[in-house]
């Protein structure tokens, strides 16, 4: 009897608890979409139904429209940039270290990968700021550096993502296609790589993910010069000034649906390939 009581109520508090993170994870967002519909400048005070801050998001005229979209911009130009970059850097750094056979530099090469993942991401944006400004003379801050920046951040995280699948796939393979004749590129190219085709997908996206959410590193290296802004630059230094401006608060809530529905799909999509497997094992 006890221990039915001590289930239920541990049931109880773990339903409590999904409960609260989800609401502290979603509540800032519902409350900046609600607020959007709204065209008072002050967030959290409604001024009447009102669809202005949506048509100002993307009236050319409008200043703030013209910082959001430009940081957008260059918010995806960034991320697209590193995230390739990192990705095959990635993949051929985890091919390296899988193949290696040293034990103790396989071991050391490990241990170096794993250490930005774990490490404080502010040291790592102060030691790139003082590499940049002791190469500031052939290699001032720019988009360059930025991207530089990125990649560093996203390589590891790449790396962990594409050695499982290594790991995973047949250690014979490789050896059979050179028994075959290939060259070590055309092994490379033609069997390792599209075995691990999964791995290096989920690294360019988790590449993509954490470069378009990166704010520190992003700061420590972004051109000082010309207003180059991503978007989490561009909202600190804009709410630092005004507030959060009206067209933001759309622009939130029109990223907050778009990456729902992209969520959403995925999913069904997800759950499609999975009743397909189903039946076709039946």
């Amino acid at each position: 009897m006890q221990k039915r009581f001590r289930e239920k109520i541990g049931r109880i508090f773990a339903k409590l608890f999904i409960y609260v993170v989800l609401v502290l994870m979603y509540a800032p967002v519902i409350y900046i979409t609600i607020f959007s519909f709204t065209d008072h400048k002050t967030t959290g005070i409604w001024n009447g139904f009102s669809i202005k801050n949506y048509i100002n998001l993307f009236n050319p005229r409008n200043s703030y429209a013209i910082d959001i979209w430009d940081a957008a911009l260059n918010t995806a130009l960034v991320a697209l940039a590193s995230a390739s970059i990192a990705t095959i850097l990635g993949t051929l750094g985890a091919i390296g270290i899988y193949y290696t056979r040293t034990k103790w530099v396989k071991n050391s090469l490990d241990f170096v990968t794993q250490i930005p993942v774990v490490n404080a991401e502010i040291v790592t944006a102060v030691s790139l700021c003082i590499l940049f400004v002791i190469t500031s003379a052939f290699l001032p801050r720019s988009f360059i550096t930025l991207v530089i920046g990125h990649v560093v951040l996203s390589i590891p995280y790449v790396v962990m993502s594409v050695k499982p699948k290594l790991e995973q796939m047949d250690p014979s393979l490789y050896e059979a296609a050179m028994d075959l004749g290939a060259t070590h590129t055309k092994a490379l190219f033609k069997v390792i790589i599209p075995e691990v085709i999964p791995g290096i997908l989920s690294g360019f996206l988790l590449a993509i993910t954490l470069s378009l959410d990166d704010y520190v590193i992003t700061v420590f290296t972004k051109p000082t010069t010309g207003g180059f802004n991503t978007i989490s630059t561009y909202v600190d230094e804009v709410t630092k000034r005004a507030g959060l401006p009206a067209p933001l608060r759309a622009f939130t809530a029109i990223l907050f649906v778009v990456i729902l529905i992209a969520v959403v799909l995925m999913n069904a999509r997800n759950s499609r390939v999975a009743r397909k497997a189903i039946v076709k094992g039946d």
